[in-house]
């Protein structure tokens, strides 16, 4: 006679896939080890992308949903990320709503004219962005029926205060300067950009939300061109209000760079997860933000061009133990990835960070 087992073995429990342990980490549940991407993860640093661009220019790359979508799944398709983001660029806005751009092959960004006056500002027009962005809808749905289940989906805005500063100052240069004096001596007219800013950026991301993202991230790249004493009035209330006006329908990321001594004014503004760059210890950061926000970031960009897969590989389990037993860690880097990081050390961090426990 056959014995019979008194109690059947535990199943396992079943494996996350990438967009549930995104997803789980960025409403701060718990998870198997951090999600990772890098912001700037698609494009300068993958030689498909390099093929692509002899080709193409970046607009028409960004323009072009075929592309779009092509330049998004490459780097998920070569090491695995748990998150793609969407391709584009965070100019978009500022030509929906009537001041186009293009980029010198030298590198660097033109505005076709700059917003100088209460003039320029008022031929600004918000009623058309999401019609004039419609090539992003299409690639963001497309995106969402080739990522599936498996992984999640990010789309993204720049902050106003960041577009404002582009859109000011009329090209690349090395210090913007003509958003932060027109704050400070006019800033009635400031606000009146900053408004129909935050009007346009708010229709485009619920327009991404429409398409089925998982969450998005609203980029401030030059919040730390700002005064501590300035930050709230002149960037933060303002993701404040975009934040509000999407109702947490979707979880919001909210990458301030360079703003290390507003960060009560960064927990206010009501986004899930706060991106933290390299110039902070993530240990820091972990004190000052409570438990219910998420935390992102924040290896040195710098490291995955000048550094070995060694010691990429120890930086990222460095960031990674300190943020053990967090709940809400996103692994990223602390700002883009640059076109010359070397290959081998994206795939030392994604590999680090996969097996981690």
């Amino acid at each position: 006679m056959t014995d019979v087992p008194t109690s059947q073995p535990k199943s396992a429990t079943p494996a996350l896939t990438s967009r549930q342990r995104f997803l789980a980490a960025a409403h701060c549940q718990p998870v198997d080890r951090p999600p990772v991407w890098l912001m700037r993860q698609a494009g300068r640093a993958l030689p498909e992308y390099r093929k692509l661009k002899e080709t193409y220019t970046f607009v028409q790359l960004v323009q072009n949903p075929e592309l779009a979508v092509e330049v998004t799944l490459q780097p998920v398709r070569r090491f695995g990320f748990d998150a793609a983001i969407l391709f584009s660029d965070i100019l978009v806005i500022p030509e929906a709503m009537g001041q186009t751009y293009h980029f010198k092959e030298t590198g660097g960004v033109i505005m076709d004219f700059a917003v100088t006056s209460k003039t320029d500002i008022e031929k600004l027009s918000v009623e058309r962005v999401v019609e004039r962005l419609g090539y992003v809808d299409k690639a963001l749905r497309m995106l969402r029926k080739e990522l599936g289940d498996q992984t999640a989906l990010i789309g993204f805005s720049g902050s106003p205060w960041t577009l404002a500063t582009f859109m000011m100052e009329g090209a690349s240069v090395p210090k913007y300067s003509r958003a932060l004096q027109l704050f400070r001596e006019e800033p009635k007219t400031y606000f009146a950009l900053a408004e129909k800013l935050t009007a346009a950026v708010t229709l485009y991301l619920q327009m991404q939300i429409a398409t089925g993202v998982d969450a998005l991230q609203i980029f401030d790249s030059h919040g730390g061109h700002l005064a501590a004493t300035e930050f709230q009035e002149a960037s933060g209330r303002w993701t404040n209000q975009i934040i509000a006006n999407l109702g947490g329908k979707v979880p919001v990321i909210n990458f301030s760079l360079g703003t290390h001594g507003n960060w009560p004014d960064l927990i206010a503004t009501g986004a899930n997860v706060l991106g933290v760059d390299w110039q902070t210890s993530l240990a820091d950061a972990r004190k000052l933000v409570p438990a219910h926000i998420g935390l992102q970031g924040n290896l040195s960009p710098a490291l995955l061009a000048d550094a070995t897969p060694e010691v990429v590989a120890r930086e990222t389990r460095a960031v990674l133990d300190a943020m053990r037993d967090r709940a809400g860690h996103i692994f990223n880097l602390g700002h883009g990835l640059t076109p010359g990081a070397k290959l081998e050390n994206i795939a030392a961090l994604v590999e680090t960070v996969r097996n981690f426990k």
